[in-house]
Formats: C-alpha cells, sequence, structure tokens
C-alpha cells in the first residue's frame, strides 16, 4: 500500500511506549499495532486527531505516501 504509517517513529521521538499512546489515545493496544503496522484499511479522523494531539504533531507526522512499486519501470 502507499500509503506508509510512521507512529513509531513519533513513539521513539516522544520517547513513549505503544500501551502508554493506546491508554491516553483511548484505544486498544491491539488496534494501535494494527494502525502502526500499516495493516489498517482505514483510520477515523478523531483518531488521528487524538494521535496528533497526543504525541504533539501534524497528521502529515503519522502518514506519508509512497508510489507503488509497479513492476516493468
Amino acid at each position: 500500500m502507499p500509503i506508509v504509517v510512521d507512529i513509531d517513529v513519533m513513539l521513539a521521538r516522544r520517547k513513549m511506549s505503544v500501551g502508554e499512546l493506546a491508554d491516553r489515545v483511548g484505544i486498544t493496544p491491539a488496534n494501535l499495532a494494527v494502525l502502526k503496522n500499516g495493516r489498517a484499511k482505514a483510520v477515523r479522523f478523531s483518531t488521528l486527531a487524538a494521535l496528533c494531539e497526543v504525541l504533539k504533531c501534524q497528521p502529515g507526522d503519522l502518514l506519508r505516501w509512497e508510489p507503488e512499486d509497479i513492476a516493468g519501470e
């Protein structure tokens, strides 16, 4: 998928654990892991806003687009 999730980067910068972030955002650690590992199909704006509030960052710090590697190019 061309959308890359960089929650790990922000967690490291803030010296915060996945469990602490999940507690402060109000989601389960399992759901945060799905999002963090790029397996989520969608993310609610309210969840994204809560992540940004807790991590003191912008949505672009957590999500970025990378072109897909198309065979033959």
